[in-house]
């Protein structure tokens, strides 16, 4: 066989420096966890009406889907450090404010301002003072609950240049300590802070824990960590780190919650070890799934519908709930993933409305 010689008059290697440049392949890890924690963030939400009252089948049924959901977050950190942490992404400080963080802030503050004049328009509370408290609090981050995620990713942002420096040039058991360290103070003391011997506990060492936007850092180097180090992990172990992680963080808030005669959420934080323990459990097997390619597909498009979803779902959600549709009305084991379903399907339909409109997509979902 000859030598090859291009069939073009182009330069071949102008050709292979295009591709280069090429944008990487999806990462299906990512696709499949980020579509599955966006459901389960809506889980977690849809979930949360049946866990007044005193502990009853109806209060656990409910406590189980949201037990189940609440690595949903963390997963969403997990996936966000996959995606920016690779050292060979670049990603300059002046992008980084200008762009990403720009971005974050537009769509932050323009939802914020959206859910306070719903919530002053329905209660027909328009007025100049109100108009003027509500934009006082929007200018200090009080803003709708579920909005604090945008709160901790312009956190994680700020720290990128920190945390893609210790990626980039630490090695692997430079990062391992690092999340060992960020495990014991934000995962494993914040989890044992309210049982004896550490309540205690008195003066600096009380300051040691990590709280949830500072731990929320950790999580994205884990992410990273699993991508790059544990590409395959065993699939008995992930399925064990999840089902340990679900029963001590169900078991735990059930016991807790039944002492207490109330809802006791210690054990459903993101810092909890039962949550970490899910988290972990659930990426791992998201590695190990094959999907087929119309479902690589159906989780790359819900994945980048994730973050209008996120958005938006709490409007879908007191709308159903003005007419009646509660997942409390009736049995949560069936109600709360049937409720979920149908506030997914408008939040996938409303990011297929506002994707069209020039300058919404980029800037605001």
């Amino acid at each position: 066989m000859g030598p090859w010689k291009p069939t073009s008059r182009r330069n071949p290697r102008r050709r292979f420096h295009d591709f280069q440049n090429l944008p990487p392949p999806r990462n299906r890890t990512v696709d499949l966890v980020k579509s599955s924690a966006i459901f389960g963030v809506l889980l977690i939400h849809a979930s949360a009406g049946c866990l007044s009252g005193p502990v009853s089948a109806p209060w656990l049924s409910g406590l189980f889907w949201n037990a189940l959901a609440r690595p949903a977050v963390p997963l969403f950190l997990m996936a966000s450090g996959a995606l920016l942490l690779p050292p060979e992404r670049e990603l300059p400080i002046k992008r980084l404010y200008t762009r990403s963080m720009a971005r974050l802030l537009a769509a932050l503050f323009f939802w914020a301002a959206c859910y306070k004049l719903v919530y002053l328009w329905l209660l027909d509370s328009l007025t100049p003072w109100d108009l003027e408290a509500a934009a006082k609090n929007l200018l200090l981050f009080r803003h709708e609950e579920h909005l604090y995620y945008l709160h901790i990713m312009l956190l994680v942002y700020a720290f990128l240049p920190v945390t893609r420096l210790l990626v980039r040039n630490g090695d692997r058991q430079s990062l391992e300590y690092a999340l060992g360290l960020w495990f014991l103070l934000g995962i494993l003391y914040p989890t044992v802070r309210t049982l004896w011997p550490f309540t205690l506990l008195g003066g600096v060492p009380v300051q040691w824990r990590l709280n949830l936007a500072y731990s929320s850092i950790g999580y994205t180097l884990l992410g990273h960590y699993l991508t790059v180090y544990r590409p395959r992990p065993r699939r008995p172990l992930c399925l064990a780190a999840l089902l340990a992680g679900f029963l001590l963080t169900f078991g735990g808030t059930w016991a807790a919650s039944a002492a207490a005669g109330r809802l006791e959420e210690h054990f459903l934080e993101g810092t909890g070890a039962g949550v970490f323990l899910e988290a972990l459990g659930f990426w791992g097997l998201c590695q190990r799934a094959s999907l087929p390619e119309w479902a690589g597909r159906a989780a790359e498009r819900l994945s980048n519908a994730s973050f209008c979803v996120f958005l938006t779902h709490v409007f879908f959600l007191q709308f159903f709930a003005r007419h009646g549709l509660r997942a409390a009305e009736g049995p949560p084991l069936f109600t709360v993933p049937l409720v979920s379903l149908l506030v997914l399907i408008c939040g996938w339909g409303a990011y297929a409305l506002f994707s069209q409109v020039p300058g919404v997509r980029r800037w605001l979902i």
